[in-house]
């Protein structure tokens, strides 16, 4: 037998061997892991306190459609939800417009300065949010806008900028130079680059960061409640579902179906996205 040959046996016994079998047991474990509490959560909308506490688990209970009617009218979701998206959409948009252009520059930077800039923005990741809690407050008092979605709006990119620079400038960085030269030598100015060469070629990271940035926006809890305030009219629905556990402290189905309600959002983003966001990970992979 070649050595070859017996490097293929080899690898056959080890795919199929013990450890391949404790590596796909493990797999199998984590995404029990991870579905246990989903299926908890959407079982639990469906059911009276009763059944929530003595039937956790078992979905052969009376089903209580209600549930989502009384969470939907007594939290005010509706009316969260536009403020929600109103909020995450403005902010995502605006922490695009300001992450893109700085991710080139900093992409195309070869000196000192460059460098230096991005030690900047990865300083970032060394704020722990609360720490800002205080300055913030008395920021949005002195603009004016403390109580106001708007100042959620300019806040909310400042804490995502960090990660989308950083993630943006590596993959702008992978761009061949060949393509920005030769568009260069085509008359293009620098905005027609990143507009028609690195924008294009970015899809899938700029699609990663709005994701990622979305989830942090629409799942941010703390700020919102204290900037915003507890205005049913400008408060969000990550504030509005803890409402239903103080004014309901023992409907858990109400509260369940209420947390399901603000997941549907992001379910749906993520269906939308999720085969570019999967593919950028993929491309990452092979590139390392």
């Amino acid at each position: 037998m070649s050595r070859a040959s017996r490097h293929q046996e080899r690898a056959a016994l080890r795919r199929s061997g013990p450890l391949m079998w404790l590596g796909h047991v493990g797999v199998w474990f984590y995404v029990v892991l991870l579905i246990a509490p989903l299926y908890y959560l959407v079982i639990s909308s469906f059911k009276s306190n009763t059944d929530v506490l003595a039937k956790p688990f078992s979905p052969f209970v009376q089903i209580i459609w209600s549930n989502y009617a009384e969470a939907w009218s007594r939290a005010g979701l509706g009316q969260s939800l536009l403020s929600s998206a109103y909020i995450t959409i403005g902010a995502e948009i605006l922490s695009l417009v300001l992450a893109i252009p700085a991710a080139f520059a900093l992409a195309r930077a070869k000196g000192r300065v460059g460098a230096w800039v991005e030690r900047v923005f990865s300083l970032g990741f060394l704020l722990p949010g609360f720490a800002c809690l205080v300055p913030t407050v008395m920021l949005s008092i002195s603009m004016g806008l403390f109580h106001t979605r708007e100042f959620m709006i300019i806040y909310m990119p400042a804490t995502a900028m960090p990660l989308s620079v950083i993630l943006l400038t590596q993959a702008m960085r992978a761009i061949p130079h060949d393509l920005e030269e030769s568009a260069m030598l085509d008359g293009a100015s620098s905005w027609k680059v990143l507009v028609n060469v690195f924008l294009p070629l970015t899809v899938p990271t700029v699609t990663v960061v709005g994701i990622l940035n979305f989830l942090a926006f629409w799942n941010e809890y703390f700020f919102s409640l204290v900037i915003i305030g507890p205005d049913q009219a400008l408060r969000t629905a990550q504030v509005a579902v803890p409402a239903l556990s103080s004014q309901n402290a023992s409907h858990f189905g109400i509260l369940a179906a209420g947390v399901i309600i603000t997941l549907i959002p992001v379910y749906l983003v993520y269906t939308v996205f999720a085969d570019k966001m999967e593919g950028a990970m993929l491309a990452g992979a092979l590139k390392g």
